[in-house]
């Protein structure tokens, strides 16, 4: 019951990182389908291509040692050793092509699948592999049902696909054992393609439902609970209550920073409450005023009050308060746009020091 259970409340499709630890455990989706389809292919391929020209060489062989007995004497144990050395040679000359062509169409079988990697997770020993009650649970799941239908499937079809292929030369067979013994041979090698050819279109067709099927089981065992994908979140991203409590501190000491560079500005211009920029402007040190502060509401407030203890001049320029803090950023120089109206405030200001000085 709490399989079950488990298994409803996994609603959420599984994320990037589950689907590459998967892999990385050896947990791919691989139809064992797709393999038996390739080996029939290559079965067919050597019966097509290989089987008739190496047939003939071996019963050419065959024939040449049954009618020419004399020409090979068994006299001693090392006679006889050549003597199946020389037919174990021509077996394996038979059967090479197969045993490449089959090795060949099951590599392409599987890298065609999953590109293929060595993992200890898969020969680390485990319980559940050998525990009579996995087992049972695997044999009698909706995995093992699907598996016995789908060969059950393969049974029914590839007979009756066989039957109706077949008939009609069940009286060619009969026959040929009535005539020429060399129409044999032919006549086997055309029946035996054609139950081939059955049974290659079976496992096609099996072979394409099958991967689907196991592409669908994969991604749907590896389905995530909303808890699981929470947790995975806060692993990789971090807690995103501690990130917000990371970013807090981080504006507080940047704008404790910017609040202790007020002393160093040469104006501010306000809007009047809401809105405070603090620019500097030396003629060595650049070419252009630079914000050295600025802020909104309580922080706006604070920059007045600094600049007031520090006697900074302070203009009331709304709209030009308003555009500053909307397109300046904190250490940047003021854009072309604003530098007549700026310009005109620090001239107001060398103005007025020249005025003092001349006072006193």
């Amino acid at each position: 019951m709490s399989d079950d259970q488990d298994k409803d409340s996994k609603t959420e499709d599984p994320t990037g990182k589950k689907l590459q630890d998967a892999v990385t455990k050896g947990n791919v989706a691989i139809s064992p389908e797709v393999a038996i389809f390739m080996s029939t292919l290559a079965f067919y391929m050597y019966l097509v291509f290989f089987m008739p020209k190496n047939s003939a060489h071996l019963a050419e062989v065959l024939k040449n040692l049954l009618e020419h007995p004399e020409q090979w004497r068994i006299e001693t144990s090392s006679d006889l050793v050549s003597v199946c050395g020389y037919l174990l040679l021509q077996s394996a000359y038979f059967m090479l092509p197969a045993a490449v062509l089959f090795m060949s169409f099951g590599m392409i079988g599987s890298v065609g699948q999953h590109m293929p990697s060595f993992v200890l997770e898969r020969i680390r020993p485990q319980w559940n592999r050998i525990s009579p009650a996995s087992g049972f649970k695997r044999l009698f799941s909706l995995n093992g049902l699907v598996q016995f239908g789908k060969s059950l499937i393969k049974v029914v079809a590839a007979g009756i696909l066989m039957y109706l292929t077949l008939r009609s030369e069940y009286f060619k067979l009969l026959d040929s054992l009535f005539s020429d013994p060399q129409t044999i041979f032919p006549i086997l090698m055309r029946i035996i393609k054609k139950m081939v050819i059955v049974v290659l279109s079976c496992a096609f067709l099996v072979a394409a439902a099958d991967i689907f099927w196991t592409r669908h089981q994969w991604f749907s065992n590896l389905k995530m609970t909303k808890q699981e994908v929470k947790d995975e979140m806060k692993q990789s991203q971090g807690d995103p209550v501690v990130k917000a409590r990371q970013r807090s501190i981080a504006r507080d000491r940047a704008r404790r920073r910017m609040i202790s560079s007020v002393p160093r500005a040469t104006l501010v211009i306000t809007n009047p409450t809401h809105y405070a920029i603090a620019l500097r402007y030396v003629a060595s040190e650049s070419e252009a005023p630079i914000v050295v502060a600025k802020g909104q509401d309580l922080v706006a407030l604070r920059i007045r009050e600094i600049a007031q203890e520090n006697g900074i001049p302070i203009f009331e320029d709304p709209p030009l308060a308003r555009s500053m803090f909307a397109q300046v950023s904190v250490d940047s120089v003021i854009p072309s746009v604003f530098y007549k109206a700026v310009a005109e405030l620090i001239h107001r200001i060398y103005a007025a020091r020249r005025q003092n000085k001349r006072m006193r």
